[in-house]
């Protein structure tokens, strides 16, 4: 590998860090090391990552440096934390990586918080569209098809970082680069308040649960309440995918009266857990592994900028409590749980 390519340093070696590190290792368009104190993530890496990816023909092994500390200075840092950790993980590099743009992978509103931290001009928002799971340290599946969306709050002309960046991960998946990064990024948090909380309320794949009318309702709820808040903030929302209208999606009251509006919303939520029946929630792993959700970052978000705008969000607020009360031991995942969540929403929604 020719030592003029790009020098890559990945934080987090999870489902989504490691993936990642998998593709750019194979694919020879950088250096690529990974930042891990795990042993059992170092041991991995140096047998090799394996990663099943019905894109690669299959099974696929790369091994992968893993670091303990960064080691020189990066033209790139992916933070690939979870949400509750992306802070910590900028704060523990920004002053070993030299000027390298920080690219933040965190489901939720994350680039300003990283920001704060390692300057604005030194972020890129890189929205993930793909799924993926780890079994074991060093264990990966992708779960489905799809790439990323970059950009940056601020767009500037002749971004040549973001145009490195977008051929670097090019293999992974299509690129979409987007000057409007803050309406792709609610579009997305809408979906992830939904789908990863519920998920994790409901215990199951998504397939499975989309098949309940009241989950789908749930789902429903939930992004109008986040659509409702990012048009109050000035959002111009993107279309999810492509094809996913927010605006369209969310309720009006004759939608909740009965309408044929409402069918084809349900028919749009039955397609979705269809085309993504395997995902199964990354909060939910976080939870059974004995580490903190990021319900806070997602449907806790909503809640908090609801308040600022004088917006009522009850299922937000009713999906962040019982996604503590899970991590807590005071709820259980399951069927009974999403059911509780309905009564408790509906109760604070008046």
């Amino acid at each position: 590998m020719s030592s003029s390519l790009p020098h890559v340093l990945i934080v987090g070696c999870g489902a989504i860090g490691g993936t990642i590190a998998v593709h750019l290792t194979r694919a020879h368009r950088c250096h690529v090391e990974v930042l891990s104190r795990n042993s059992a993530i170092a041991e991995s890496a140096a047998g090799g990552l394996r990663l099943w990816d019905e894109a690669l023909g299959g099974e696929t092994v790369e091994r992968v440096t893993v670091v303990q500390e960064a080691t020189r200075e990066y033209e790139f840092v992916f933070l690939c934390t979870q949400p509750p950790h992306v802070e910590a993980a900028a704060r523990g590099v920004v002053d070993q990586v030299g000027e390298a743009q920080f690219v933040v992978l965190q489901n939720g509103l994350c680039e300003a918080r990283v920001a704060d931290i390692v300057g604005a001009e030194n972020v890129i928002g890189a929205i993930v569209s793909f799924g993926a799971s780890s079994s074991a340290p060093g264990e990966l599946t992708r779960t489905s098809r799809g790439g990323f969306v970059l950009g940056r709050l601020s767009p500037r002309d002749d971004d040549r970082a973001l145009s490195t960046l977008r051929d670097l991960v090019a293999p992974i998946g299509a690129v979409h680069v987007s000057d409007n990064l803050r309406g792709a990024r609610w579009s997305k948090l809408a979906i992830n308040a939904a789908i990863s909380t519920l998920g994790t309320i409901g215990g199951d794949t998504l397939g499975r649960l989309m098949r309940r009318r009241v989950v789908r309702r749930l789902a429903l709820e939930i992004m109008t309440e986040v659509t409702q808040v990012a048009q109050a903030e000035g959002v111009a929302l993107e279309k999810v995918a492509g094809t996913l209208d927010l605006p369209w999606l969310s309720l009006r009251d004759q939608d909740r009266r009965g309408s044929l509006g409402m069918l084809a919303k349900h028919a749009v939520l039955l397609i979705v857990g269809a085309k993504y029946r395997n995902l199964r929630s990354s909060m939910l792993r976080a939870i059974e592994n004995g580490k903190t959700p990021a319900v806070d970052f997602l449907n806790g978000e909503i809640v908090t900028r609801g308040e600022a705008h004088g917006i009522a969000t009850p299922y937000n607020r009713a999906a962040t409590r019982r996604v503590h009360a899970i991590a807590e031991g005071r709820a259980r995942s399951g069927p009974d749980s999403i059911d509780a969540l309905f009564a408790e929403a509906s109760a604070l929604a008046g």
